[in-house]
């Protein structure tokens, strides 16, 4: 998910400060990641310089003075063209678990360790997902869900690289 157009569908609801999209964000998108305020600005400074946003006025206060922002019609826009177009489906062809199991085979390390412990990692991360998953709403819960169902992916990758361990231990060793 990008942050800029993530601010940018908050923002075609109306106009908000800064402040007001930070914590926008953080309550609907950020229970992992938090966006730090840096992030907030530095997002809307590109958005003002590309034009997809525009200053909709300052409030003086007793701080310093609160910038308003609002999505232009360019903005509205790219927002579309962005929720509209499909996310890359990514398959993981060449992935960091699949070279450490190579590369343990080729070194005559245990690549069996190897998978045991990435698995035992998966199975914690999925306990606690589960457990956040039952404490949540429904948004929490369906993103506990989607993660839950890479973690199980991976898990039978797993499995069927360990049933494979010894062909494969023979194909990267000649």
């Amino acid at each position: 998910m990008t942050i800029s157009n993530t601010l940018l569908g908050l923002l075609e609801a109306g106009p908000r400060h800064g402040y007001d999209l930070k914590r926008a964000y953080d309550d609907r998108f950020g229970q992992d990641r938090p966006l730090h305020y840096g992030q907030v600005y530095s997002t809307l400074s590109r958005l003002l310089r590309n034009g997809m946003v525009e200053e909709n006025g300052v409030e003086a206060g007793g701080g310093p003075e609160r910038k308003s922002y609002a999505i232009t019609e360019a903005g509205v826009t790219n927002l579309e063209t962005w929720l509209t177009s499909p996310e890359d489906p990514a398959p993981y062809l060449q992935n960091t678990l699949y070279t450490k199991v190579v590369l343990a085979l080729l070194s005559g390390r245990s690549a069996t360790d190897i998978l045991d412990h990435q698995r035992a990692a998966h199975l914690q991360s999925m306990r606690e997902l589960t457990r956040r998953k039952t404490t949540g709403d429904l948004a929490d819960q369906l993103i506990c869900d989607h993660a839950l169902f890479h973690l199980e992916a991976d898990l039978r990758w797993l499995e069927l690289t360990a049933a494979r361990l010894d062909e494969l231990r023979e194909q990267v060793s000649t």
